[in-house]
């Protein structure tokens, strides 16, 4: 998918003694959105927009280690070996040294030729990381300016990290002007650098420039555009996770000092075999309980108690993506913790005065197959006629803001159609749902419609494997678990014939070995991943699974 934008200029932060001004470039292309307040707090804010910058270069995806100088010298030694074999016959020997010499002199000349070429090919990417990030922000930030806050949001490198800033007009001291909407912001590494010298004891002004959408007459040069071609899992991982916060999640709040033992201890160790998880054990009335595998450590949260009805225990993944938070960590008052199940996405939310900072993190750090069992998080949940569709997506944009409940009781339509046709609109990328406070705002992630029915799945088997799921297709037989994993056994009816499936789950979730009946998985095994028949078997029996690991975990 192509974005494109076309920004008046650059963002630009300018500093003296005495005051600092930060003004962020507009996206042209969309409506008129712009905003110029005086910040309140502007330590916690400096905190929170370095945070978001974590973000959007955020890559946990293995990275092999270069070899090129070891491969270099085992090239010389190959030779110098071979020359040293060579001439232990005496008959041939000064032939040798005579040819070594002409051979190294050759070796020299290439290798001086060749060797910028080879230096810029190894720290290409290094090079990118350390000097010029820009080249690995994906997607410039989005910021929304709704009647209430404006809110920054972003989506990292590796596809698995969410960071959304959200500043209530409370945390300014005046607004002078701003018009509600969305538009994406010229971002920069050297802007990162400038937020840096955001001082308590100067005055700052946040501004996203509405003069950039003054009509000119000449000069259209000054004008930067972008275009950026996203992979389609790019804008598919974004979906699924702001879909993911529509979900019914289990929830705590932690101290932030017990964020910062978190921290400290995944520092201190790094784990070598998996599983690698965070259980969370939770108890009605008592501290919360955090379980680190492989080592088994557990730390008790003293300062942080679960208040829910029903005990719990949740596993999640990708943990190290937690050390974004340790900047927030100073500033904030408290964080709420919002988990959907064990391995599926989990929400963290710095609570800041009248800011606030929500991480959301997929349920895997690496974007494999391995995690297909969450794609049913673009599932429609109730079907929504396109005249009642635009009579809610109107109601709400009238108010920028709104519950379920009122626009309910605006529109007299029942409160499960509201939300049905709100998660849809979220699935498109249009609203978002406030994990915060519990409401839904107008967000467009981008100026024109994204292809949801394009994006909803990776391949056609995920698609049939949803089908196959919808028409009650799917039989779950046998469920074993040992020390190791959980075995699955189950039939899916396809075109009459029923396929015999067979999975096998490890302890983190993830689909080790399976079998079918089918073409697709007797000519490719697991080689293109899981075929439908599989994939529906084991998005059918998620409960099951979960079940299983979390008894194995306490096993």
């Amino acid at each position: 998918m192509e974005f494109r934008y076309r920004y008046p200029g650059n963002s630009q932060v300018s500093s003296d003694p005495t005051a600092t001004a930060v003004s962020f470039a507009p996206d042209t292309l969309r409506p008129p959105t712009f905003f110029v307040g005086q910040l309140d707090r502007k330590l916690p804010f400096r905190e929170a927009i370095s945070a978001l910058h974590n973000v959007v270069v955020s890559d946990m995806r293995f990275k092999p280690k270069d070899r090129t100088d070891y491969n270099e010298w085992l090239k010389e030694q190959e030779q110098h070996l071979l020359a040293e074999f060579i001439a232990r016959k005496s008959s041939v020997e000064a032939r040798v040294s005579e040819l070594r010499s002409e051979l190294n002199t050759i070796n020299r000349s290439c290798n001086k030729v060749l060797q910028p070429y080879y230096k810029a090919q190894a720290d290409y990417f290094k090079y990118l990381y350390k000097h010029d990030r820009d080249a690995w922000i994906v997607l410039d930030p989005v910021i929304t300016i709704n009647p209430d806050e404006l809110f920054f949001e972003c989506f990292s490198e590796d596809e698995s990290s969410y960071g959304k800033l959200s500043c209530r007009f409370g945390a300014f001291k005046n607004i002078s002007e701003n018009a509600c909407g969305t538009t994406n912001i010229d971002y920069s590494e050297g802007l990162y650098q400038e937020f840096q010298k955001i001082r308590d004891y100067r005055d700052t002004t946040l501004s996203v420039d509405p003069s950039g959408f003054e009509v000119a007459t000449s000069g259209s040069d000054a004008y930067e555009e972008k275009k950026i071609d996203l992979p389609d899992s790019w804008v598919r991982g974004f979906l699924q996770v702001s879909s993911a916060m529509t979900l019914p999640t289990t929830s705590f709040r932690l101290h932030p000092m017990d964020v910062h033992n978190i921290c400290h201890l995944l520092k201190r160790q790094k784990e070598r075999v998996g599983p690698r998880a965070l259980r969370f054990e939770l108890e009605p009335g008592k501290p919360v309980v955090i379980h680190f595998e492989p080592w088994n450590h557990r730390l008790e949260c003293p300062r942080s108690v679960y208040t829910g009805n029903e005990s719990r225990s949740v596993r999640v993944w990708g943990r190290r993506r937690l050390h974004i938070l340790e900047r927030l960590i100073p500033v904030s008052s408290h964080f709420d913790v919002h988990l959907l199940g064990d391995g599926m996405p989990s929400f963290y939310v710095a609570h800041m005065a009248d800011m606030t900072f929500t991480l959301g993190l997929s349920g895997w750090s690496a974007n494999d197959w391995s995690r297909m069992g969450n794609f049913d998080l673009l599932s429609a949940r109730q079907d929504v006629d396109e005249l009642t569709l635009k009579r809610i997506y109107n109601a709400l944009k009238s108010q920028w803001v709104a519950t379920p409940q009122s626009l309910s009781q605006e529109l007299q339509l029942d409160p499960s159609l509201i939300q049905s046709a709100l998660t849809i609109y979220s699935q498109h990328g249009q609203v978002l749902y406030d994990i915060t406070q519990n409401v839904y705002r107008i967000r467009e992630l981008s100026r024109e419609p994204l292809p949801f029915n394009e994006l909803r799945f990776v391949n056609d088997r995920e698609e049939k494997a949803n089908r196959f799921i919808q028409a009650h297709l799917v039989e779950l037989d046998l469920v074993e678990s040992n020390e190791s994993g959980t075995r699955l056994r189950g039939t899916v009816k396809d075109n009459a014939r029923d396929h015999q499936v067979s999975l096998f789950i490890d302890n983190d979730l993830r689909l080790k070995d399976g079998s079918c009946q089918c073409h697709f998985f007797v000519h490719n095994r697991l080689r293109k991943g899981p075929c439908e028949h599989m994939l529906a078997l084991r998005l059918h029996s998620v409960n099951e699974i979960q079940q299983a690991a979390g008894a194995a975990a306490h096993g």
